[in-house]
Parts: structure tokens; C-alpha cells; sequence
């Protein structure tokens, strides 16, 4: 066959991922806060969009019933169990909860028909040496952090009183207190500047982070005298602080108490031991009765072994739900987005519309065009993230209706596959959903992949339990054993396998691993030691 140019026709079809397109998968895998970022970034950037200020966001939610209907389909909830909803009140690809004026609205055309020619509302909603000779008045105004000056202001207070509390004080740290410490105690300037890089190499538990040597090196001076401002610095409030080890901490805090004999030093040099709880060989060691080291045992363990928690604590954020779940009157769940989650934004067209009309030159209106598209494709994006959350959310609480009204016990396995079988998505958009999504129910904030668990088969064939579950009953059983009957991984295997649970025995130890729960040997050990 010869080898010639020619032209060939051919079809063929491809999935292209256009920027729109992208901009929506990006959503739908934020979390709440990012996507409140994500929202103000575009907010600034794009004249079209606008906030909706809104008197009464609570209002504005976007309702559904665990049913599948919107909330105003209260005939929709059955008064025994969500189990007898039918599938075709589920909401499909095609509907898109849209929260305009207050009321939640199902449209079959998709979230892109709900524009029109007016505001559009969404709510988805060195050298040591060289420093001797520094005047220690740089660290009385320098090194506490503190100022002495106020600013003016008006001398009006009406408009400030609920601010007054909140200025009187501040929460001191660990380095502004320590550094208070070290200009009252130490007076030789070297010293104090060796003992601001030690303070400055504290880790959050408060220990020494870094080898004196090093330290030594980096300031130019011996390894004694960095050990000479340690020791100081080790006599600093509170106690434990500057230590290099777990057994220096401990003896810091002793030695504050006055109680480091050498019984105790002995204990401390044997830490080993008791973290085997090896009475035997502790009671030889430390030269003492059971009921001497019972004393000093409990007194170690009052000690804190990281000081450092009680400064410089980081603020814990609460964690705010995305999905608010609760029983409903007529039986059943409903389940609404949490509209302070949502970002209220709306494209404004009346401003396009004038703007478009007084524009003349070509690249202005191909500018003004481009934003426009822009942000009605955010809307839509918006838009539809809401209705897909909520369709995820509302088939996750059907699936595990029995863990919600029965408990942990009776959590079904669970599969994102189940899940995108129902409302017809593939599973990577259940898994972007299911990603950094919370829900608030009667049994707490979880997040949305803590439903889904693995099955683990049932002995007689019957019903797969739930890997969750299982971990549970597990913990329950050595919970409830006693000093005389420890059980054995292989004993707990027995036990499940008579309760129709057929599981391994590497797997009963995987799942007691992951719960933090010791051997049998090792839980046999300290109930009868009980150090």
C-alpha cells in the first residue's frame, strides 16, 4: 500500500474543561471559610457583583427535608422512619435550590434560568563580647514589648463602653514574661542578651529546642557561660521551664517543691521503668515501700510536663456547620444550609445595563461583558454548590437514619459509590462535597466523611456491619472488662464473631491501635500494679 498525503473527516468527542467549568469543581470542594475569602476576593475584583445586605439572614436559608422535598413539604416526611421515602421526591441533576427573597425555590431549568433582568440574589450564602557594653536601658523600653504611650482621641466615651473591658487587659505571653524575669534577675547585659536567644528557643512545650553549643557558637562566647544564664533562667516562673529533657522538667518542678530527694531523682532517672509499669523493678531502684512509690508516682503525675500550655495558647475556632440538621414535628429530619455560612452576592444588573450603555470604546466593553459573565457564572457556581451539598447531605441522613436515632451501634457502611448512585453523581463529586463539610445534628458536628465507614461481613450472611461500629463494640467490650479477665484480641474476636461479626484478628488489633487502647498484656499489667 502506498504512502500518500491525503484529508480525513473524523468525529470524535472529548470532555474540556473550560474555565467555568473549573471555577465550579473549585467551589465545591472549599470549606465555608474559604469559600467566604474566595467570595470577597471576587467581590473586590468584579464592579458587577455586590453583597446583599440582608436584616434577617435566617430568613434566607435554603431548606430541605431529609425526605428529599423543600421544607415547605412537610407531607413529605413519613412519622416512622426515613426509609419508606420514595426516590422520586429526591431532587435530581437537573433541580437547583435557589434562596431568593426568603423562600426556597426548586427550578427545573438549573440555577441559570433564575437570572433576570434585575438584581440577582444568591444565597450560598553574634557577639556576646561586643554587647557588653550595651546600655541595659534598650531592654527596659525594647524588650518588654510594652508601650507607655496612649493615644489621643476623643474624649466622648459614649460611643465606646462596650470596647472598655475588653482594653483594660491583655493575656501576657510566654517570651513577655519570661522577658520581664530575666531584666529583674539578670543585670549583666552579655548575659541578658544570652538569655533572650535562649527564651527565643523555647519550643511550645517550653523546652530547649536547641544545643547549648550551638547557641555558644552563634554568640560568639563559651558553652559554661550559656550554661551559667541556663541555670538561671531554669529558677524562672513557672517551674519546669529551659529543661533540655522530660526527666529536667520533671526535676525542675521538684526541686521548686522542695522534693527531689535522692528517692525521687532516682525515679527520675528510671523513667523508663515506669512508663512499663515495672513496680518490681522500681521499688529496687528508688530504695522505697509500695506505698512510698504509690506517693511519688502521684506526685509526678501532678506534675505538668509542659509548661509552656499555659502561654502563647492558640485561640481553638469553634467549628462552624454547613448543614443544619433537626427532627422535625411530623417525624423525619429536616435538613437546611446554615445561611451564615453562605455568601449573600448578587449581580447587579441595572449598573450593567447603564455602564454598558455610556460605554463607547471596544476594549471597555469587551471589559464590562467579561465581568459580567464572570459574575453570573459565579452566581451559578454558588448556585449550584448549595444544591449539590444539600442533595449529598439529605442522602447521607437517610442512609444513616438508624445512627441517628439509635446511635453509634447501628451506623450502616457506608460508600461514597451509595451515595452517588442515589442522586445520580459520580463519586469524586460526592468526595469533594463530602471534603471539609460539617453537619450540626442531635448527636453533634461531624463531618460529612465520618458517615462513611467500611463493611465488614456478618457471619450468617445477613446485614454488613459498619467498620465504625465495630471499633465501637470494641471499646465497649474492654470498657467493660474486669482485673480477673482481660480480654485477648483473639477473645474479642470470639466475642464479635457470636454477635455475627466476622472479623480478623489483625483487624480487632488495627482498630484497638487506632483507639490508643494497649495490649492485653499491658492493660493486665497497670490494673493490677495501679501505679
Amino acid at each position: 500500500m502506498a504512502i500518500t498525503p491525503r484529508l480525513d473527516l473524523r468525529q470524535s468527542q472529548s470532555l474540556v474543561m473550560t474555565p467555568q467549568l473549573q471555577q465550579a469543581i473549585k467551589l465545591l470542594q472549599l470549606s465555608n471559610i474559604e469559600l467566604s475569602a474566595y467570595v470577597e476576593d471576587e467581590l473586590l475584583q468584579n464592579p458587577m457583583l455586590e453583597r446583599e445586605e440582608s436584616s434577617n439572614p435566617g430568613d434566607d436559608t435554603a431548606q430541605q427535608t431529609a425526605d428529599g422535598g423543600d421544607a415547605e413539604a412537610d407531607d413529605l416526611f413519613e412519622p416512622e422512619s426515613l426509609e419508606h421515602t420514595a426516590t422520586e421526591t429526591m431532587p435530581t441533576d437537573g433541580d437547583s435550590a435557589l434562596d431568593i427573597d426568603g423562600e426556597s425555590v426548586w427550578t427545573e431549568d438549573g440555577p441559570g434560568d433564575a437570572i433576570a433582568d434585575s438584581d440577582v440574589a444568591v444565597d450560598t450564602t553574634g557577639a556576646v563580647d561586643a554587647i557588653d557594653t550595651v546600655d541595659s536601658s534598650a531592654f527596659d523600653s525594647a524588650g518588654t514589648g510594652v508601650s507607655s504611650s496612649v493615644s489621643g482621641g476623643s474624649r466622648d466615651f459614649s460611643e465606646r463602653v462596650g470596647d472598655l473591658e475588653a482594653t483594660l487587659s491583655d493575656a501576657p505571653t510566654l517570651r513577655g514574661h519570661l522577658t520581664e524575669q530575666l531584666l529583674v534577675d539578670i543585670a549583666d547585659p552579655g548575659d541578658r542578651m544570652i538569655g533572650v536567644q535562649l527564651i527565643e528557643t523555647l519550643d511550645e512545650s517550653g523546652w530547649i529546642s536547641e544545643p547549648l553549643e550551638q547557641i555558644a557558637e552563634r554568640l560568639s562566647c563559651g558553652t559554661d557561660r550559656v550554661a551559667s544564664v541556663l541555670d538561671q533562667l531554669q529558677r524562672f516562673d513557672p517551674p519546669g521551664l529551659f529543661a533540655r529533657d522530660l526527666r529536667e522538667c520533671l526535676a525542675l518542678q521538684l526541686r521548686d517543691l522542695d522534693r527531689l530527694d535522692p528517692a525521687m531523682q532516682a525515679l527520675l532517672d528510671n523513667l523508663d521503668l515506669l512508663a512499663r509499669q515495672d513496680k518490681a523493678a522500681l521499688l529496687r531502684a528508688c530504695g522505697v515501700d509500695d506505698e512510698d512509690l504509690t506517693d511519688m508516682v502521684a506526685e509526678i503525675r501532678a506534675l505538668n510536663p509542659k509548661p509552656a500550655q499555659a502561654f502563647d495558647q492558640e485561640v481553638t475556632m469553634t467549628v462552624t456547620p454547613d448543614i443544619l440538621m433537626r427532627p422535625h414535628p411530623d417525624g423525619g429530619w429536616a435538613i437546611e444550609l446554615n445561611p451564615e455560612t453562605l455568601p449573600r452576592v448578587l449581580v447587579n444588573v441595572d449598573y450593567f445595563a447603564r455602564v454598558r450603555n455610556a460605554t463607547r470604546k471596544k476594549e471597555e466593553r469587551e471589559y464590562i461583558n467579561e465581568c459580567f459573565q464572570s459574575a453570573n457564572w459565579l452566581v451559578k457556581s454558588l448556585h449550584q454548590r448549595a444544591t449539590t451539598i444539600l442533595k449529598v447531605a439529605t442522602e447521607i441522613t437517610r442512609q444513616q437514619d438508624a445512627f441517628f436515632r439509635k446511635g453509634i451501634a447501628h451506623m450502616k457502611p457506608l460508600v461514597l459509590r451509595d451515595i452517588a448512585e442515589e442522586i445520580e453523581m459520580h463519586e469524586s463529586t460526592v468526595s469533594r462535597v463530602t471534603t471539609n463539610k460539617y453537619m450540626h445534628t442531635p448527636r453533634g458536628i461531624f463531618e460529612l466523611k465520618y458517615f462513611f465507614s467500611a463493611a465488614i461481613a456478618n457471619t450468617g450472611g445477613g446485614e454488613a456491619h459498619s467498620a465504625e461500629a465495630v471499633r465501637f463494640r470494641i471499646k465497649a467490650l474492654i470498657d467493660n472488662e474486669s482485673v480477673t479477665e482481660i480480654l485477648s484480641d483473639d477473645r474479642i474476636v470470639e466475642i464479635l464473631k457470636q454477635d455475627g461479626v466476622d472479623i480478623a484478628r489483625r483487624t480487632v488489633a488495627k482498630y484497638r491501635e487506632a483507639l490508643k487502647i494497649p495490649s492485653s498484656v499491658q492493660r493486665r499489667r497497670q490494673k493490677r500494679q495501679q501505679l
